[in-house]
């Protein structure tokens, strides 16, 4: 199972903020969509998703064309995404936020067992956090086909951000995620695909380790006779 943009482009405006990606995201498998803000990575996660539509190319799932189907129709195909924000309903409890997605929810205590005393509270007044680990036990309820998450582990401390890519990568799904930067326990992690995002346009793509290992290469003393830094210009 693969899911793929090909030579995806998307307009906001006047703005383009996807310049003719290509890049795909085999199943089960991570893939890591890197980049800073402006960087186009949540955009390319949103085209994915069919939430944003696209001004040229296409998202190929399973060597189909779906670029014209709405995104609850994805959805019903085994799509889910976790957005950064609004990924929970906020004036219903925490066990009616599991609840609407599998009546028996103790997959998602086991998941996260910090969730258990906290099943009559609003999901409005949990933490972000809390919230991020609700809005991933959903999706780990849900047995989607593809999981799409912009920053998974947001507000979480690092044990808990670990416990999270632990079983994001053991999900039998493609699985994709938008961050910002590498998280520490996939630096190394085989077969973990990353497509580095600069200005809306795939600057790297390959393994985790490959990257990494480039990475630390670049990393070299400035002496005094250096070429000057170039600097990148503002984000699109």
């Amino acid at each position: 199972m693969t899911l793929s943009l090909r030579h995806a482009r998307v307009r906001y405006g006047p703005l383009e903020a996807l310049h003719g990606v290509t890049l795909a995201a085999p199943g089960p498998g991570l893939t890591v969509l890197l980049g800073r803000n402006g960087s186009g990575r949540t955009t390319a996660l949103r085209a994915l998703a069919g939430t944003v539509p696209l001004s040229g190319g296409a998202v190929i799932w399973d060597g189909v064309d779906v670029s014209r189907m709405p995104a609850f129709e994805r959805a019903r195909r085994g799509l889910c995404l976790v957005p950064e924000r609004q990924a929970v309903f906020g004036s219903l409890t925490v066990r009616e936020n599991l609840e609407l997605t599998a009546r028996d929810h103790t997959a998602a205590l086991d998941a996260y067992p910090q969730l258990a005393p906290l099943l009559p509270r609003r999901a409005g007044t949990l933490s972000g956090g809390e919230q991020r680990m609700l809005a991933l036990s959903r999706a780990l309820l849900a047995r989607a086909r593809v999981v799409l998450v912009d920053e998974p582990a947001q507000g979480m401390s690092p044990p808990v951000a670990a416990r999270t890519y632990e079983l994001l990568g053991a999900l039998d799904a493609c699985v994709v995620v938008a961050e910002q930067r590498l998280p520490p326990g996939l630096q190394d992690r085989a077969g973990v695909l990353v497509y580095e995002l600069r200005r809306g346009a795939v600057v790297f793509s390959g393994e985790a380790r490959e990257r990494e290992r480039r990475s630390g290469a670049g990393r070299t003393p400035r002496g005094p006779g250096a070429a000057p830094e170039r600097r990148p210009g503002p984000p699109v």
